[in-house]
This record gives structure tokens, sequence and C-alpha cells, in this order.
């Protein structure tokens, strides 16, 4: 059994996260954050679409652990890995392999809420320029997606609503 270790929405400009007490997980997602809605627009992450069509959301939640974060933090010689910069929703922590979770696997919180996997979060360079940025270091744009491969978490979607 995973345990939260913090919750975060990108509500604002850009995917940067921010802390928050409590997250409401409904069938459009996480409302009022970037990635909210049934459905959403293809991109590079979806190449057997035109770019821009309308396609079912499967990323609506991002998940990352506190040990992967760690690891990537190790990996890129820093002292810590802000879960903000990545754009994360929930961190988890006591929860070894994340990343390795297989699709369709469900994460289930106390409300019932339930999340269902859809697949591991592909690292890129768009937070690898926040972390870049944050701590000053242009070469870490490009070395996080290398180093963060299989460490980057999970994206889902609402099965079950709650908070």
């Amino acid at each position: 059994m995973a345990r939260v270790a913090a919750l975060l929405i990108a509500d604002g400009k850009g995917f940067v996260s921010r802390s928050v007490p409590s997250l409401e997980l409904t069938f459009q997602g996480i409302p009022g954050h970037r990635h909210a809605g049934r459905t959403r627009r293809s991109d590079a992450r979806t190449p057997w679409h035109p770019r821009g069509t309308a396609i079912a959301n499967t990323r609506q939640v991002s998940i990352v652990s506190v040990e992967e974060c760690a690891l990537v933090a190790q990996a890129l010689g820093l002292p810590h890995l802000d879960p903000a910069l990545l754009g994360a929703n929930i961190v988890v922590g006591a929860l070894d392999g994340l990343t390795q979770l297989s699709p369709a696997t469900r994460l289930q919180v106390p409300s019932g809420a339930t999340i269902f996997i859809t697949e591991p979060n592909a690292p890129c360079r768009q937070p690898g320029r926040k972390i870049a940025q944050a701590h000053e270091n242009p070469e870490l744009e490009l070395a996080f997606p290398q180093q963060a491969m299989g460490l980057r978490g999970l994206v889902g979607l609402i099965e079950s609503e709650g908070v």
C-alpha cells in the first residue's frame, strides 16, 4: 500500500503544478487542471492521429513517486527533484517501481476514487527545461529525458469519482 506524499494542480500558465490540500477527481479529470476534460488534442505522443485531432483524454492525472524522483535527482546530480516541475498531480511514497506498474492497473483511494492507469509518462524536454531553469543549469534540459527514462511516473484517467 502506497501513501500520498503530496497533491498538486497545474491551474495556471504552463504545466508546473502547485501544492493543494486535496484534489477532486471527476470523470472530467481534476477541475481547473490544465489536463482536465474527457477529450484532448492529439500531439507528438499520438502520431497515429493528425496533430490536433480530438481524442479521448487518457492523461487526466499524472502520478510520480518520491523514490523515483530521488533516483532521477541523483542521476542529474541534484539534491532534490521537485515534482511540481514535472507537472505532477499526485506524489506517492512507499511504492517502489511505480513507473513499472502495468497499464490497466487501478489505484484507489479511501474515498473510492479510482485512477485507471493508461501508460507510463515518457520524459520530455518540457519539464527538463523547467528543471534547468530552476537549477540554473541549461544542460539539465536534455539530461532529464535521458536520466528519467523508466522513472517518470504514470498517467491515467478517472474511472470512479471522489476526493
